[in-house]
């Protein structure tokens, strides 16, 4: 009875091992996958910003593919990525905003002073349009085909390597 004893830890620790082993398969924790790939992207808010394009859901189904970015102005890591939104649209990419619970006063003060890299743009100042999206915090960056299909999704900044590795290529395959 006693040697059966002695070899349940380290059985126990084996399968724990294996566990463990099987659980590291690669997968990036910060990646998570969104329900609306492949499917129609959700309605934008029906508000916007006066003085500024008015996004519409027909803005997202015109034959080219758009980069749909939630941002707010008080977002410090929206303010990081601003100038590669600037940078896409002045090599022609397409880029649509969605300011989320933000003061009007706030945003358009915020694009007058940094730019407005966005065609056009809506406004979802109660957060309850994110929903839809599947949007938690700005900044979250979609891809969307130019029949309105969610191709990508890439949840914070789009500024350092997982931008590089990730979002890069994902936007030059939609854009082939």
């Amino acid at each position: 009875m006693a040697r059966w004893a002695m070899a349940v830890p380290p059985v126990i620790f084996a399968g724990l091992a294996a566990m463990f082993w099987l659980g590291m398969d690669g997968r990036n924790p910060q990646d998570l996958p969104s329900t609306f790939i492949g499917k129609p992207a959700p309605a934008v808010p029906p508000t916007g910003l006066p003085g500024v394009a008015q996004l519409t859901d027909a803005d997202l189904r015109t034959g080219e593919v758009t980069v749909v970015n939630f941002w707010a102005s008080w977002c410090p890591p929206c303010r990081a990525e601003h100038p590669v939104l600037t940078e896409m649209a002045g090599r022609g990419i397409r880029v649509a905003g969605i300011d989320m619970m933000d003061a009007e006063k706030d945003a358009l003060a915020y694009l007058s002073r940094e730019g407005n890299p966005f065609f056009a743009l809506a406004t979802d100042p109660q957060g309850r349009n994110r929903v839809e999206w599947g949007v938690t915090n700005p900044p979250e960056t979609f891809i969307i085909g130019g029949d309105g299909t969610v191709l990508f999704k890439f949840v914070g900044p789009l500024v350092g390597t997982d931008y590089e590795t990730r979002f890069k290529p994902a936007l030059e395959e939609a854009l082939k």
